[in-house]
Protein backbone atom coordinates (compact mmCIF):
# COMPACT_ATOMS: atom_id res chain seq x y z
CA UNK A 1 0.00 0.00 0.00
CA UNK A 2 1.52 3.56 -0.85
CA UNK A 3 1.88 5.88 1.93
CA UNK A 4 -0.05 8.91 1.77
CA UNK A 5 2.09 12.26 1.83
CA UNK A 6 1.03 12.99 5.68
CA UNK A 7 2.94 9.71 6.25
CA UNK A 8 6.55 11.16 6.47
CA UNK A 9 5.74 13.84 8.01
CA UNK A 10 7.12 14.03 11.93
CA UNK A 11 5.33 17.04 14.17
CA UNK A 12 7.91 18.57 16.73
CA UNK A 13 6.04 21.23 19.04
CA UNK A 14 6.70 24.01 21.71
CA UNK A 15 4.76 25.75 24.01
CA UNK A 16 3.52 29.16 22.28
CA UNK A 17 5.49 28.02 19.22
CA UNK A 18 4.30 27.87 15.66
CA UNK A 19 4.09 23.73 14.87
CA UNK A 20 7.12 22.22 13.04
CA UNK A 21 6.70 19.38 10.74
CA UNK A 22 9.42 17.64 9.70
CA UNK A 23 10.27 15.11 6.60
CA UNK A 24 13.01 13.33 8.63
CA UNK A 25 11.88 9.92 9.40
CA UNK A 26 14.70 7.40 9.41
CA UNK A 27 17.75 10.32 9.10
CA UNK A 28 19.69 11.40 12.21
CA UNK A 29 18.60 15.17 14.13
CA UNK A 30 20.67 16.41 16.65
CA UNK A 31 18.62 17.55 19.85
CA UNK A 32 20.34 20.82 19.20
CA UNK A 33 18.91 21.31 15.90
CA UNK A 34 15.97 20.46 17.37
CA UNK A 35 16.20 23.65 20.15
CA UNK A 36 17.12 25.82 17.62
CA UNK A 37 13.79 25.00 15.31
CA UNK A 38 11.73 25.26 18.32
CA UNK A 39 13.08 28.76 19.04
CA UNK A 40 12.40 29.64 15.56
CA UNK A 41 9.02 28.54 15.66
CA UNK A 42 7.91 30.69 18.65
CA UNK A 43 8.64 34.01 16.48
CA UNK A 44 5.42 35.90 16.17
CA UNK A 45 4.94 36.02 12.62
CA UNK A 46 5.83 32.47 11.57
CA UNK A 47 3.03 31.73 9.26
CA UNK A 48 1.22 28.27 9.51
CA UNK A 49 4.39 25.97 10.39
CA UNK A 50 7.93 25.80 9.94
CA UNK A 51 8.91 22.93 7.32
CA UNK A 52 11.72 20.83 8.37
CA UNK A 53 13.81 19.08 5.40
CA UNK A 54 16.06 15.49 5.78
CA UNK A 55 19.14 16.91 5.81
CA UNK A 56 18.18 19.19 8.54
CA UNK A 57 21.61 20.24 10.86
CA UNK A 58 22.20 22.81 13.32
CA UNK A 59 23.50 26.49 11.61
CA UNK A 60 23.99 30.03 12.81
CA UNK A 61 20.84 31.68 13.79
CA UNK A 62 18.29 29.39 12.39
CA UNK A 63 18.51 25.71 11.42
CA UNK A 64 20.23 25.14 7.74
CA UNK A 65 17.49 22.49 5.95
CA UNK A 66 14.70 24.64 6.97
CA UNK A 67 11.44 26.28 5.31
CA UNK A 68 10.86 29.66 6.98
CA UNK A 69 7.65 31.42 5.80
CA UNK A 70 6.81 34.84 7.54
CA UNK A 71 4.44 37.55 7.07
CA UNK A 72 5.20 41.07 7.39
CA UNK A 73 8.92 40.05 9.16
CA UNK A 74 12.48 38.86 8.03
CA UNK A 75 15.04 37.53 10.02
CA UNK A 76 18.82 38.38 7.61
CA UNK A 77 20.14 35.34 10.02
CA UNK A 78 17.79 32.96 8.72
CA UNK A 79 18.89 33.51 4.95
CA UNK A 80 22.31 33.35 6.08
CA UNK A 81 25.61 34.96 4.80
CA UNK A 82 25.71 32.79 1.85
CA UNK A 83 23.45 34.78 0.14
CA UNK A 84 21.79 32.96 -3.15
CA UNK A 85 24.12 29.76 -2.78
CA UNK A 86 23.02 26.67 -4.92
CA UNK A 87 23.50 24.65 -7.68
CA UNK A 88 23.82 23.94 -11.58
CA UNK A 89 24.05 20.88 -13.32
CA UNK A 90 24.33 20.69 -17.00
CA UNK A 91 23.82 17.60 -19.23
CA UNK A 92 26.29 17.08 -22.49
CA UNK A 93 26.07 14.72 -25.15
CA UNK A 94 29.06 12.86 -24.00
CA UNK A 95 29.12 9.71 -22.78
CA UNK A 96 32.25 7.69 -20.07
CA UNK A 97 33.73 6.34 -23.08
CA UNK A 98 34.47 9.94 -24.66
CA UNK A 99 36.16 10.86 -21.16
CA UNK A 100 40.06 10.19 -20.72
CA UNK A 101 41.25 7.49 -19.28
CA UNK A 102 42.98 9.42 -16.74
CA UNK A 103 40.89 12.03 -15.42
CA UNK A 104 43.91 14.17 -13.68
CA UNK A 105 44.25 16.31 -16.78
CA UNK A 106 40.67 17.17 -16.94
CA UNK A 107 40.92 18.40 -13.27
CA UNK A 108 43.48 20.33 -13.86
CA UNK A 109 42.03 22.11 -16.80
CA UNK A 110 39.17 22.96 -14.36
CA UNK A 111 41.03 24.26 -12.18
CA UNK A 112 42.98 26.52 -14.11
CA UNK A 113 39.45 27.80 -15.81
CA UNK A 114 37.99 28.51 -12.76
CA UNK A 115 39.50 30.31 -9.62
CA UNK A 116 39.02 28.38 -6.01
CA UNK A 117 40.22 28.24 -2.63
CA UNK A 118 41.43 31.67 -1.03
CA UNK A 119 44.73 32.45 0.13
CA UNK A 120 44.73 34.29 3.72
CA UNK A 121 48.15 35.38 3.85
CA UNK A 122 48.02 39.73 3.21
CA UNK A 123 50.78 40.35 1.19
CA UNK A 124 50.17 37.47 -1.16
CA UNK A 125 46.91 37.69 -3.84
CA UNK A 126 44.21 35.47 -3.64
CA UNK A 127 44.03 32.66 -5.66
CA UNK A 128 39.80 32.24 -5.33
CA UNK A 129 39.82 36.14 -6.79
CA UNK A 130 40.37 37.12 -10.23
CA UNK A 131 43.65 39.20 -10.94
CA UNK A 132 42.37 40.39 -13.78
CA UNK A 133 38.25 39.75 -14.58
CA UNK A 134 37.72 38.04 -18.06
CA UNK A 135 35.97 39.80 -20.48
CA UNK A 136 32.57 37.27 -19.97
CA UNK A 137 33.11 37.99 -16.32
CA UNK A 138 32.73 41.72 -17.28
CA UNK A 139 29.84 41.26 -19.45
CA UNK A 140 27.74 39.51 -16.55
CA UNK A 141 29.18 42.30 -14.13
CA UNK A 142 27.72 45.25 -16.63
CA UNK A 143 24.10 43.48 -16.19
CA UNK A 144 24.71 44.10 -12.03
CA UNK A 145 26.87 47.01 -11.59
CA UNK A 146 23.69 49.56 -12.03
CA UNK A 147 21.85 47.78 -8.82
CA UNK A 148 25.09 47.72 -6.97
CA UNK A 149 25.64 51.06 -7.36
CA UNK A 150 22.31 52.25 -5.43
CA UNK A 151 23.03 49.86 -2.72
CA UNK A 152 26.50 51.02 -2.44
CA UNK A 153 25.39 54.73 -2.35
CA UNK A 154 23.51 54.09 0.55
CA UNK A 155 26.21 51.27 2.33
CA UNK A 156 29.55 52.53 1.17
CA UNK A 157 31.16 50.23 3.22
CA UNK A 158 29.86 47.53 0.70
CA UNK A 159 32.62 49.08 -2.03
CA UNK A 160 35.34 47.53 0.21
CA UNK A 161 34.45 43.89 -0.81
CA UNK A 162 35.28 41.19 -3.17
CA UNK A 163 32.34 41.82 -5.40
CA UNK A 164 33.18 41.92 -9.46
CA UNK A 165 36.86 39.97 -8.73
CA UNK A 166 34.73 37.40 -7.06
CA UNK A 167 32.40 36.78 -10.42
CA UNK A 168 32.77 33.55 -11.86
CA UNK A 169 34.88 32.15 -8.69
CA UNK A 170 34.04 28.74 -6.17
CA UNK A 171 34.97 29.36 -3.02
CA UNK A 172 35.59 26.94 -0.29
CA UNK A 173 34.08 24.45 2.25
CA UNK A 174 31.62 22.48 0.57
CA UNK A 175 31.64 24.40 -2.81
CA UNK A 176 32.30 22.39 -5.85
CA UNK A 177 32.64 21.60 -9.35
CA UNK A 178 32.11 18.22 -10.49
CA UNK A 179 32.19 16.13 -13.62
CA UNK A 180 29.34 13.21 -13.59
CA UNK A 181 27.88 10.48 -15.40
CA UNK A 182 24.31 9.18 -14.94
CA UNK A 183 22.73 5.69 -14.97
CA UNK A 184 23.01 5.58 -19.07
CA UNK A 185 26.59 6.66 -18.40
CA UNK A 186 26.02 10.61 -19.87
CA UNK A 187 28.44 13.03 -19.06
CA UNK A 188 27.09 15.70 -16.30
CA UNK A 189 28.89 19.31 -15.32
CA UNK A 190 27.16 20.04 -11.53
CA UNK A 191 28.75 22.53 -9.77
CA UNK A 192 28.13 24.78 -6.61
CA UNK A 193 28.69 28.57 -5.13
CA UNK A 194 26.98 31.37 -4.20
CA UNK A 195 27.06 34.91 -3.77
CA UNK A 196 30.80 35.07 -2.52
CA UNK A 197 32.26 37.58 -0.82
CA UNK A 198 29.95 40.19 -1.79
CA UNK A 199 27.00 38.29 -0.86
CA UNK A 200 29.02 37.44 2.91
CA UNK A 201 29.06 41.26 3.39
CA UNK A 202 25.74 41.79 2.96
CA UNK A 203 24.40 39.34 5.02
CA UNK A 204 27.20 40.11 7.81
CA UNK A 205 26.13 43.92 7.85
CA UNK A 206 22.39 43.40 7.59
CA UNK A 207 22.55 41.20 10.51
CA UNK A 208 24.24 43.36 12.57
CA UNK A 209 22.04 46.29 11.55
CA UNK A 210 18.85 43.99 12.58
CA UNK A 211 20.14 43.36 16.07
CA UNK A 212 20.98 46.98 16.24
CA UNK A 213 17.59 47.76 15.75
CA UNK A 214 16.39 45.69 18.04
CA UNK A 215 18.99 46.36 21.10
CA UNK A 216 15.69 47.25 23.37
CA UNK A 217 14.44 44.19 22.97
CA UNK A 218 16.92 41.89 21.90
CA UNK A 219 16.82 40.06 25.32
CA UNK A 220 13.23 39.06 24.78
CA UNK A 221 14.59 36.85 21.67
CA UNK A 222 15.05 33.21 22.24
CA UNK A 223 18.46 33.85 20.06
CA UNK A 224 20.29 37.26 19.27
CA UNK A 225 20.60 35.61 15.81
CA UNK A 226 16.43 35.67 15.34
CA UNK A 227 16.75 39.79 15.38
CA UNK A 228 14.60 40.51 12.16
CA UNK A 229 13.17 43.56 10.26
CA UNK A 230 9.47 44.33 10.70
CA UNK A 231 7.84 45.06 6.71
CA UNK A 232 7.81 48.81 6.81
CA UNK A 233 11.12 49.21 8.63
CA UNK A 234 13.77 51.39 7.91
CA UNK A 235 15.88 48.42 7.12
CA UNK A 236 13.14 45.76 5.88
CA UNK A 237 13.03 47.24 2.29
CA UNK A 238 16.97 47.61 1.53
CA UNK A 239 17.63 44.36 2.91
CA UNK A 240 14.98 42.78 0.55
CA UNK A 241 16.68 44.95 -2.72
CA UNK A 242 20.21 44.01 -1.35
CA UNK A 243 19.46 39.86 -0.57
CA UNK A 244 17.82 40.25 -4.26
CA UNK A 245 20.88 41.48 -6.08
CA UNK A 246 23.24 38.96 -4.43
CA UNK A 247 20.47 36.16 -5.23
CA UNK A 248 21.45 37.67 -8.56
CA UNK A 249 24.87 37.59 -8.50
CA UNK A 250 25.02 33.94 -7.28
CA UNK A 251 23.25 32.83 -10.34
CA UNK A 252 25.25 35.06 -12.70
CA UNK A 253 28.68 33.66 -10.78
CA UNK A 254 27.01 30.17 -11.23
CA UNK A 255 26.65 30.77 -14.97
CA UNK A 256 29.82 31.76 -15.38
CA UNK A 257 31.72 29.07 -13.93
CA UNK A 258 29.63 26.65 -15.61
CA UNK A 259 30.09 28.16 -19.40
CA UNK A 260 34.31 27.94 -18.41
CA UNK A 261 33.64 24.55 -17.06
CA UNK A 262 32.60 23.55 -20.36
CA UNK A 263 34.77 24.99 -22.33
CA UNK A 264 37.76 23.80 -20.25
CA UNK A 265 36.06 19.82 -21.25
CA UNK A 266 36.05 20.91 -24.68
CA UNK A 267 39.56 21.57 -24.65
CA UNK A 268 40.66 17.96 -22.86
CA UNK A 269 38.10 16.04 -24.93
CA UNK A 270 38.51 16.63 -28.59
CA UNK A 271 35.05 15.11 -29.13
CA UNK A 272 32.45 17.95 -29.94
CA UNK A 273 29.61 18.27 -27.84
CA UNK A 274 26.27 19.53 -27.06
CA UNK A 275 24.63 20.63 -24.00
CA UNK A 276 21.42 20.69 -22.22
CA UNK A 277 20.42 22.10 -19.24
CA UNK A 278 17.91 19.93 -17.69
CA UNK A 279 18.09 21.32 -14.01
CA UNK A 280 17.66 24.85 -13.06
CA UNK A 281 19.84 27.20 -11.57
CA UNK A 282 18.35 27.15 -8.48
CA UNK A 283 19.42 28.42 -5.34
CA UNK A 284 19.38 27.01 -1.99
CA UNK A 285 20.05 29.71 0.66
CA UNK A 286 17.53 32.94 -0.24
CA UNK A 287 14.33 34.43 0.55
CA UNK A 288 11.42 35.66 -1.71
CA UNK A 289 7.66 36.53 -1.80
CA UNK A 290 5.28 33.52 -2.73
CA UNK A 291 1.53 32.13 -2.40
CA UNK A 292 0.56 29.47 -0.50
CA UNK A 293 -2.27 28.50 1.44
CA UNK A 294 -4.25 30.95 -0.71
CA UNK A 295 -1.81 33.94 0.88
CA UNK A 296 1.46 35.73 0.24
CA UNK A 297 4.26 35.27 2.35
CA UNK A 298 7.60 35.57 2.24
CA UNK A 299 9.73 32.28 2.10
CA UNK A 300 13.36 31.93 3.49
CA UNK A 301 14.64 28.61 2.41
CA UNK A 302 17.74 28.02 4.09
CA UNK A 303 19.55 24.85 2.59
CA UNK A 304 16.37 24.22 1.24
CA UNK A 305 15.17 24.22 -2.80
CA UNK A 306 12.30 24.86 -4.07
CA UNK A 307 10.12 21.97 -5.64
CA UNK A 308 7.08 22.81 -7.00
CA UNK A 309 5.41 20.52 -8.83
CA UNK A 310 7.10 19.79 -12.40
CA UNK A 311 10.09 22.04 -11.38
CA UNK A 312 13.72 20.25 -11.66
CA UNK A 313 16.08 20.49 -9.25
CA UNK A 314 19.46 19.14 -8.00
CA UNK A 315 20.31 17.55 -4.66
CA UNK A 316 23.45 16.74 -4.32
CA UNK A 317 25.40 13.84 -1.91
CA UNK A 318 28.70 14.35 -0.35
CA UNK A 319 31.96 14.44 -1.59
CA UNK A 320 31.99 10.77 -3.33
CA UNK A 321 28.46 9.96 -2.95
CA UNK A 322 25.92 10.41 -5.42
CA UNK A 323 23.64 13.11 -6.73
CA UNK A 324 20.60 13.55 -7.99
CA UNK A 325 18.38 15.32 -10.21
CA UNK A 326 14.88 15.56 -9.03
CA UNK A 327 11.48 16.95 -10.19
CA UNK A 328 8.94 18.67 -8.06
CA UNK A 329 5.53 16.71 -6.31
CA UNK A 330 4.27 20.77 -5.03
CA UNK A 331 3.59 18.93 -1.55
CA UNK A 332 1.97 22.24 0.03
CA UNK A 333 2.80 21.44 3.52
CA UNK A 334 6.33 21.52 2.69
CA UNK A 335 5.84 25.20 0.50
CA UNK A 336 6.90 23.00 -2.30
CA UNK A 337 10.06 22.05 -1.04
CA UNK A 338 12.76 19.49 -0.63
CA UNK A 339 16.39 19.29 0.99
CA UNK A 340 19.42 20.90 -0.74
CA UNK A 341 22.05 17.67 -0.28
CA UNK A 342 22.98 15.19 2.49
CA UNK A 343 23.36 17.68 5.14
CA UNK A 344 26.36 16.93 7.54
CA UNK A 345 26.20 15.04 10.59
CA UNK A 346 29.49 16.41 12.73
CA UNK A 347 31.04 19.70 11.98
CA UNK A 348 33.87 20.77 10.44
CA UNK A 349 36.58 20.61 13.40
CA UNK A 350 34.85 16.88 14.68
CA UNK A 351 35.13 15.32 11.07
CA UNK A 352 39.05 16.27 10.85
CA UNK A 353 39.89 15.00 14.09
CA UNK A 354 38.02 11.95 13.72
CA UNK A 355 39.32 10.96 10.30
CA UNK A 356 42.77 10.84 8.48
CA UNK A 357 43.98 11.23 4.73
CA UNK A 358 43.87 7.79 4.78
CA UNK A 359 40.15 7.57 5.05
CA UNK A 360 39.49 10.25 2.72
CA UNK A 361 41.82 8.51 -0.02
CA UNK A 362 39.55 5.12 0.40
CA UNK A 363 36.48 6.81 0.45
CA UNK A 364 37.36 8.56 -2.62
CA UNK A 365 38.86 6.52 -4.62
CA UNK A 366 36.57 6.42 -7.22
CA UNK A 367 36.90 9.72 -8.22
CA UNK A 368 39.60 11.80 -9.13
CA UNK A 369 40.04 14.74 -6.70
CA UNK A 370 41.92 16.75 -3.78
CA UNK A 371 42.75 13.97 -1.35
CA UNK A 372 44.85 15.71 1.45
CA UNK A 373 44.36 17.21 4.82
CA UNK A 374 42.80 20.67 4.00
CA UNK A 375 39.83 18.56 2.80
CA UNK A 376 38.97 16.03 5.41
CA UNK A 377 36.11 18.29 6.45
CA UNK A 378 34.46 17.29 3.30
CA UNK A 379 34.90 13.56 3.65
CA UNK A 380 31.55 11.71 2.85
CA UNK A 381 31.49 9.81 6.50
CA UNK A 382 30.84 13.69 7.98
CA UNK A 383 27.39 13.89 5.73
CA UNK A 384 23.90 11.65 6.11
CA UNK A 385 23.25 8.69 4.50
CA UNK A 386 21.69 10.19 0.74
CA UNK A 387 19.76 7.04 0.40
CA UNK A 388 18.07 7.92 3.31
CA UNK A 389 17.51 11.12 3.08
CA UNK A 390 15.95 10.75 0.01
CA UNK A 391 13.28 7.84 1.33
CA UNK A 392 12.13 10.10 3.78
CA UNK A 393 11.58 13.12 1.23
CA UNK A 394 9.64 10.67 -1.12
CA UNK A 395 6.72 12.95 -0.69
CA UNK A 396 8.32 16.20 -1.68
CA UNK A 397 10.29 15.03 -5.03
CA UNK A 398 10.93 12.10 -7.82
CA UNK A 399 14.00 11.07 -8.87
CA UNK A 400 14.94 11.68 -12.54
CA UNK A 401 18.57 11.32 -12.93
CA UNK A 402 21.17 9.44 -10.33
CA UNK A 403 24.64 11.04 -10.93
CA UNK A 404 27.93 9.74 -9.65
CA UNK A 405 31.09 11.59 -9.21
CA UNK A 406 34.24 11.21 -11.42
CA UNK A 407 36.06 14.22 -10.85
CA UNK A 408 35.29 16.69 -8.27
CA UNK A 409 37.30 20.48 -7.56
CA UNK A 410 37.12 21.87 -4.33
CA UNK A 411 38.30 24.90 -2.94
Amino acid sequence: MSKKPSDQIQLLTSPGGAPVKMWTQGVPVEPEARAQLQNTAKMPFIFKHLAVMPDVHLGKGSTIGSVIPTRGAIIPAAVGVDIGCGMIAVRTSLTATDLPDNLAGLRSAIEQAVPHGRTTARSKRDKGAWDRTPQEVDNHWSTLAPRFKRLTDKYPQLLKTNNHQHLGTLGTGNHFIEICLDEQQRVWVMLHSGSRGVGNAIGTLFIALAQKDMQRHIANLPDRDLAYFEEGSRHFEDYMAAVGWAQDFARHNREVMMSRVLAALSRVVPKPFMTQQEAVNCHHNYVQRERHFGEEVLVTRKGAVSAQKGEMGIIPGSMGAKSFIVRGLGNAESFCSCSHGAGRTMSRTAAKKRFSVADQIRATAHVECRKDSEVIDEIPMAYKDIDAVMAAQSSLVEIVHTLRQVVCVKG
